[in-house]
This record gives C-alpha cells, sequence and structure tokens, in this order.
C-alpha cells in the first residue's frame, strides 16, 4: 500500500489494530488497519497530548503518523471493548485499553479510549479518538522533573 513500507513498521501498534478490528468486525473491508480506512479518511485528535496534531486527512497521512509510534511506546495488549452501534446509523463507538511500555523511561503505559467512528461504504470515513493524556504523560516522564 503505496509508501507505508510495509506493515511490519507498525509492529508496536499490534494490540490496537487487532481489537480496532475486532470492534469493527462486519462492518468494513480490509485485512489490515490501514486497508480499514477509506483513502480519504479524516481522523480528529480530540483529546490527545501536546505536539499531536489535531487532525489529520488522508489514509498515507494516518501511516506517516503512526510510522514513529514504536520509538516512544510499544504496546503488548490491548482489552476492555465494548462496542456502541446507534441502530439506521453508520456510527459506531468504540471503548478499549491498551497497555504496553514507554520506550525512554521503561514505565508502563495504560490508556483508555473512546473512538467514535463513521463507516462509509464499508470503510472507515470519519474517526474521532479521545483519550486519557495524562495516563502519556506517566509513562513518558512529562512534564521532567527538576532535580
Amino acid at each position: 500500500m503505496g509508501n507505508t513500507g510495509g506493515f511490519g513498521d507498525f509492529a508496536a501498534l499490534e494490540p490496537f489494530f487487532r481489537i480496532v478490528q475486532e470492534g469493527l468486525s462486519g462492518l468494513v473491508d480490509g485485512g489490515h488497519f490501514f486497508e480499514l480506512l477509506a483513502e480519504d479518511v479524516v481522523v480528529e485528535y480530540v483529546v490527545s497530548v501536546p505536539g499531536y496534531p489535531r487532525r489529520v486527512r488522508g489514509r498515507e497521512a494516518v501511516a506517516d503518523l503512526y510510522r514513529g509510534y514504536g520509538d516512544v511506546m510499544i504496546l503488548h495488549s490491548a482489552d476492555g471493548l465494548a462496542v456502541h452501534r446507534a441502530p439506521g446509523t453508520s456510527v459506531v463507538v468504540l471503548e478499549y485499553a491498551v497497555h504496553g511500555q514507554a520506550v525512554g523511561t521503561g514505565r508502563a503505559y495504560d490508556n483508555h479510549f473512546v473512538s467514535v467512528i463513521t463507516v462509509k461504504d464499508r470503510k472507515v470515513a470519519h474517526w474521532r479518538d479521545y483519550l486519557d493524556p495524562v495516563a502519556v504523560f506517566r509513562a513518558i516522564g512529562w512534564p521532567a522533573k527538576e532535580h
């Protein structure tokens, strides 16, 4: 797929990919996370961390954003999936948790997400993401403590 360099670049995110695929099972087509996304998908990070983009457009842009994830965080598992579907609409809400370790500090990383996903033509057309930024700060040690 384009210039994503193969899916091996994203091994640190596999638990996230798997839980999203489980949550969207039967609603979207594609064998890997990025294949679930429409070419012109819009992803909005509504509650996130400083320095992270608020909005990304396009499958390739999402892949580019996620490519460096393993330099900061490695996920070991994901669980707690709850799927909420509004009958008669194309909106699906996924709640889930991810667990891993921050690369720089070695600290545990546990975060909870709510993803509001709009499906169109069996692809993810729009994604709004909410996470706990404090969980990220704890794991990466930000802000750094004065010595």
